[in-house]
């Protein structure tokens, strides 16, 4: 067609009737060649039909100008037999992230209160998304900034000290009978008497008594999920050391600082803010830096003393407003702010059989996450924080999640692993021996619902490569949730073992079945999930291998 070598980029069609493979290229070349792209495309499609393609049995043209590629089920066989000779270990493991230092800092809920599900639900995506990072090549570290200073802790130690002397809480102080049994417990030290007012060193003393206990509370909750971080970083150590004065000398070395009516201010608008910020505050308003100016110094602690070539923060909805402020002054630093990425998650509620969950009776005015663990498992609370992206307010049914059906997610998820276990389980108590992979006869796997899970598998590695690009793990939870009812489907209709199947087809449907055990594993895996091998009570944990023998 005289255009010379191009790259040509597939993709896979939305509809499987359009085949296994597309391209747009006539349409991208249809402009330059001032030739229709149907024609373009029928030219192409004519030249590809006359040579032999390993596994292509027919090239079409559909649409205004789609070349759509059919492959026979041998190059799906191939995917079988990369999946088990790479394993649970490798398969879907990629090299995009280049080595390249990554920080994940997530969750990081103020010590005030045990963690509920509004601040907590964001510790999966996390989590998840470090797990994604480090199969593709990142080096991660996870990290939670623990607020360990400042006024809220004040208000916290007021309100415990207040209690502990029976007095009211403090207008702005923290209620709950978290904080009630916390003040019963407290021994410190506090001279004052009821009514009056206690010393400042007291207030923070029981200020930080209580929030170490709530911390070790927040700690206990993540790991009851698979959430271990590598680093507890301390606000008090940026905020109390001299961390807040070297990064105001950065920018005063820069130019970028001058006072205006008293308080301290940073040219943000310098680089995009919408107007600049405070550093800090005049001394009629108590002369104390600024929340932006101890996040600031914190973020140059990251970049700039530790490293990081990139940083993700995972902040809630309400952390919106700041997030250009924080890329101006990171900028301000002279770091790129490209390298800087906020992740902003939206709302989640709760429902029950249609009918919102309002309160805990344990905590108060709120759900405590512990609580939503211990109603429903720490699998499936990961899986449903991770079904939808974060930027989209998410309602979860606790009746639905509850139901051993395929309208529960993480049910039918899990089934599937649970239904390979039993299918393992029957043919060792059948003695049979599954042979080499390299003397099995794959030819035999063409059942659609046998060649639909291998096109799931084929699709893995570039699923956890774009959801490592785009920070997003629900698409992983998407795949998973595919390839779960496509094996389903193929249990329902494509028997492995017993009566009217031959044994080459058993020993293939079986190796099958183990190429799916490794991409199910590997999903659940990183989404932080356990591939369990029973369902259901003790008294129906062989329920899947009785439908096997069935």
């Amino acid at each position: 067609m005289g255009f010379g070598r191009r790259e040509v980029r597939l993709e896979r069609p939305a509809r499987a009737e359009h085949g296994d493979w597309a391209t747009t290229v006539a349409l991208s070349l249809a402009k330059e060649a001032g030739r229709p792209p149907r024609e373009i495309a029928s030219e192409l499609a004519d030249r590809l039909n006359r040579r032999v393609l390993d596994h292509v049995v027919g090239v079409e043209v559909a649409g205004p100008g789609f070349v759509n590629f059919r492959l026979g089920p041998g190059w799906l066989h191939a995917v079988l037999e990369e999946v088990v000779d790479a394993g649970d270990d490798d398969y879907a493991r990629c090299g995009s992230g280049q080595g390249e230092r990554v920080q994940v800092e997530f969750v990081s809920a103020n010590p005030t209160g045990p963690l509920h599900v509004g601040n907590g639900w964001l510790g999966s995506y996390g989590d998840a998304l470090a797990r994604i990072l480090d199969r593709c090549g990142y080096v991660v570290e996870r990290e939670y900034y623990v607020n360990d200073t400042g006024g809220q802790i004040r208000a916290l130690g007021r309100s415990l000290l207040a209690l502990r002397r029976g007095d009211d809480v403090p207008e702005q102080g923290y209620r709950g009978a978290y904080v009630a049994e916390l003040a019963a417990e407290y021994q410190g030290p506090d001279a004052a008497s009821p009514g009056s007012a206690p010393l400042e060193e007291d207030v923070l003393a029981a200020g930080r008594w209580a929030s170490g206990r709530i911390l070790s509370q927040i700690q206990s909750t993540l790991e009851s999920l698979g959430i271990h971080y590598d680093t507890w970083y301390s606000q008090a150590k940026i905020e109390e050391g001299g961390a807040l004065g070297e990064t105001m000398a950065v920018f005063e070395r820069a130019g970028l600082l001058y006072e205006e009516d008293g308080a301290l201010m940073l040219a943000t608008t310098e680089f995009g803010d919408v107007r600049d910020r405070v550093m800090r505050k005049s001394a009629d308003k108590g002369g104390d830096y600024t929340y932006l100016a101890g996040d600031l110094a914190y973020h140059r602690d990251k970049f700039l003393v530790r490293g990081f070539d990139r940083v993700i923060d995972v902040f809630g909805a309400d952390h919106h407003g700041q997030v250009a402020s924080l890329k101006a002054g990171v900028a301000a630093l002279g770091v790129d702010p490209s390298r800087l990425e906020v992740r902003l998650g939206q709302m989640v509620s709760l429902s029950d059989g249609g009918e919102a969950v309002k309160m805990s009776k344990r905590s108060g005015n709120f759900v405590a996450l512990h609580e939503l663990i211990e109603e429903l498992g720490p699998s499936p609370t990961r899986l449903l924080s991770l079904v939808s992206s974060i930027d989209q307010a998410t309602t979860v049914d606790l009746a639905v999640v509850r139901s051993q059906s395929a309208e529960s997610p993480v049910f039918y998820v899990q089934y599937a692993h649970a239904r390979i276990s039993a299918i393992g389980r029957v043919r060792r108590e059948r003695g049979i021996e599954m042979r080499p992979l390299s003397e099995v006869n794959l030819g035999q796997l063409v059942h659609e619902r046998e060649l639909a899970v291998l096109r799931s598998l084929e699709a893995l590695p570039e699923v956890v490569r774009v959801a490592a690009a785009e920070r997003a793990p629900h698409r992983l939870t998407a795949w998973v949730r595919e390839l779960a009812s496509r094996f389903h489907g193929f249990y329902h209709d494509c028997r492995v073992m017993g009566e009217g199947v031959s044994p080459d087809l058993t020993q293939a449907r079986l190796w099958l079945v183990e190429a799916a055990a490794i991409g199910l594993r590997i999903g659940l895996s990183l989404l932080g999930v356990e591939a369990p091998e029973h369902m259901g009570n003790p008294g129906q944990q062989d329920s899947a291998a009785a439908e096997v023998s069935s």
